[in-house]
């Protein structure tokens, strides 16, 4: 049986989104123009968080300059920076009385700074309007400039996060443009910082279980704190097929080894994704 035919297995099933509080969120960023990863990855998660009223809010628009064969969003020519954007989510956020927020955004190679600037305003606007909060940041690689990541820093989110998302060897494969030292680097430069630094990948694109665990011990070197390890699912058919679907015993697997190995907190599980649970990961 090929990908394309099989089944989903019953561990990969999840609720629809329903519930007041996820009608809420979805209304209520649609009317302040937010993009959500959620929607925008197609996170199976969406039940869940939404219904618990957190959300990974996506800025910077939502067409990106980057074609990576497992991402939902849109390669396209971007729309211009939105100036307003900052303070719409930051009283989003307010508004839904959220404590710990997940930004990331799209890869905006367009811009010189690769929208670093807009970045760092969008985290101070944000914690200037919600006193308390505190803030993940799932950064792109800007090219591991140290003085763009530097931005980021210099805003003080609790927690920086960039995705490795798969093993060395596939990297070339299942992303564009990124390489695999240079997101090495760019958890290098969060790390030295003192900034907890984090980090994560998806399995069943082909990957063995030995280049899993080489890819644990170059991250822990890089100073990597929290890994997050969850089944890629391909959102449509132009997109990777998935070679497989990893048991859950296995992910237990990894989970343990990864502990084991020193990582401070680890997600480990089929429906994980890089946001899952992220307010636990602030006292890494």
């Amino acid at each position: 049986m090929t990908t394309a035919t099989r089944r989903l297995p019953v561990w990969m099933k999840t609720p629809l989104p329903s519930g007041k509080e996820y009608i809420s969120l979805k209304n209520l960023a649609a009317s302040q123009k937010l993009n959500t990863i959620c929607v925008s990855g197609n996170c199976p998660n969406k039940a869940e968080c939404w219904g618990a009223s957190t959300a990974s809010f996506m800025i910077l628009g939502e067409k990106c300059t980057r074609n990576c064969r497992f991402c939902n969003v849109m390669n396209m020519i971007p729309d211009p920076v939105d100036p307003e954007e900052p303070l719409r989510l930051a009283e989003t956020v307010r508004s839904l009385g959220i404590k710990h927020c997940v930004i990331t955004s799209v890869t905006r190679d367009d811009l010189e700074d690769g929208g670093a600037a807009f970045w760092a305003l969008t985290i101070k606007t944000v914690k200037e309007r919600n006193p308390g909060i505190t803030i993940e940041a799932l950064i792109p690689d800007f090219y591991a400039k140290a003085d763009l990541i530097g931005k980021i820093i210099e805003a003080k989110p609790e927690v920086i996060s960039h995705n490795m998302e798969t093993v060395r060897r596939l990297t070339p494969k299942v992303r564009d443009v990124a390489r695999y030292d240079r997101s090495l680097k760019v958890i290098q430069i969060i790390a030295a910082s003192g900034i907890v630094s984090k980090s994560g990948i998806m399995v069943g694109l082909g990957e063995t279980e030995e280049e899993v665990i080489e890819t644990m011990d170059d991250l822990l070197k890089s100073g990597c704190k929290v890994l997050t390890i969850g089944q890629y699912l391909q959102p449509s058919a132009h997109h990777l097929k998935i070679e497989a679907y990893i048991e859950p015993a296995i992910f237990i697997k990894y989970r343990e080894a990864a502990l084991t190995k020193g990582f401070s907190m680890v997600e480990s599980s089929p429906l994980v994704r890089s946001s899952y649970h992220a307010e636990r990961h602030i006292n890494a």
